[in-house]
């Protein structure tokens, strides 16, 4: 997330409110990458992920007025992005979960850990694993994890409790070993770099 200060967020959220379309495009170019990077981990599909993220800053623009400066405009934007995922998976899930398991056969199988050597794992894998994971402990360790939030940033921006969001790590991580094997934890860094 870019680092800004709690008075220059201030400031472009003040000059988002008032109408002016250079702030919101610096709003949009400084937090846009990595909220697709969230995006498309939590759907798992970039025209689902495209589709979002014009949906959170156009969420953002709409609800600029309740951003009153608590957090950062970078956690406020997480939160909104964040939820807007969970809803679109739980509406996925209602809507036709025989989708979800097509998707699934679509991808080729790939060997684990055999054709690249010891301990390296395909990113597909890991990929494949993070959309098996439940949406709350999905979103709490992209978070955590890979985005490198602290707890108390990603308990803010799901609504939960700082041990919650533990919790929903802790979990994630345990089911993303037992999904992956051995490679669980090297494939994990390799998705943050």
């Amino acid at each position: 997330m870019p680092v800004t200060s709690h008075a220059a967020d201030v400031r472009l959220a003040a000059r988002c409110r008032a109408g002016d379309l250079a702030a919101f495009e610096e709003l949009y170019r400084a937090h846009s990458p990595r909220l697709y990077a969230v995006a498309y981990r939590m759907l798992g599909h970039a025209q689902d992920a495209e589709d979002l993220l014009q949906e959170i800053f156009l969420l953002a623009f709409r609800k600029m007025d309740s951003y009153k400066g608590d957090a950062s405009l970078g956690t406020w934007l997480y939160r909104l992005g964040v939820n807007a995922c969970l809803d679109r998976l739980r509406s996925r899930a209602r809507r036709n979960e025989q989708q979800t398991e097509w998707l699934d056969d679509e991808l080729p199988p790939v060997a684990a850990t055999s054709d690249g050597g010891p301990g390296l794992l395909h990113r597909l894998d890991l990929e494949r694993a993070l959309r098996e994971l439940p949406p709350g402990c999905r979103a709490a360790f992209l978070l955590h994890d890979v985005e490198g939030f602290e707890h108390r940033e990603v308990a803010s921006m799901l609504g939960i409790a700082e041990g919650t969001s533990k919790s929903q790590v802790h979990k994630a991580r345990a089911r993303l070993r037992r999904l992956l094997g051995d490679g669980a934890a090297a494939a994990s860094r390799s998705i943050q770099g």
